[in-house]
């Protein structure tokens, strides 16, 4: 099994029960083909560097899954044709880092850190 970081970006007027719903459909079709989710994190409502179909901002949802090539070829296979995605990234990695978490909020890390 490989490792590998997907990120989803959702278009930003998508209601947070939709995100739920594009995080669950995902997940499940990664369980469906015998890769595991090992975390999945939800970073929120972002700018966009540029416009990407007429969108300024995008919700970012981020994988790290456990899987063979086959799972994420049919993970990017049902996003090209999700009309709630604006884009998606696969990046292979050898290995996960779970501890550190990039897009907390500020009073967040301070209030962890003490």
């Amino acid at each position: 099994m490989n490792l590998y970081e997907h990120t989803i970006i959702a278009r930003q007027d998508v209601s947070p029960s939709q995100l739920r719903q594009i995080e669950d459909k995902y997940s499940k079709i990664v369980e469906k083909f015998d890769g595991n989710v090992v975390k999945l994190e939800n970073w929120g409502l972002m700018n966009l560097s540029y416009l990407i179909k007429k969108n300024k901002k995008g919700n970012y949802i981020h994988f790290k899954i456990k899987a063979n090539g086959k799972t994420i070829g049919e993970l990017e296979k049902n996003e090209k044709i999700d009309k709630n995605l604006l884009r998606y990234l696969t990046v292979k990695v050898k290995k996960f880092d779970l501890d550190t978490d990039y897009f907390k909020k500020n009073e967040e890390k301070e209030n962890s850190d003490k």
